[in-house]
């Protein structure tokens, strides 16, 4: 009988102590800054390039999108690269 009283509590406790131990801080911060940047303002797009591929070209432009914002409002910025398949300038 005692058992039965205490279980709930048992199991409240074990609950609890689980999901406080199992939080994680955020991080904020980025090993590849030429991919994707944290806060300030957009950076600058890059002019396109032609780059020869052989028989054909590729024209790449990059452009820096915000994409979302962190918990403490900060500007997500990401970079997409856009390929194009374009003829060669001989």
């Amino acid at each position: 009988m005692p058992l039965r009283r205490c279980l709930p509590v048992l199991l409240l406790t074990a609950m609890v102590a689980g999901c406080a131990s199992s939080t994680v801080a955020p991080s904020y911060t980025t090993e590849k800054p030429d991919v994707m940047r944290i806060g300030g303002e957009r950076p600058a797009n890059r002019d396109s390039v032609v780059e020869s591929a052989g028989s054909f070209c590729l024209e790449t432009a990059e452009r820096w999108n915000e994409h979302g914002r962190s918990p403490d409002g900060q500007a997500l910025w990401a970079k997409d690269t856009l390929r194009k398949v374009v003829p060669c300038k001989q």
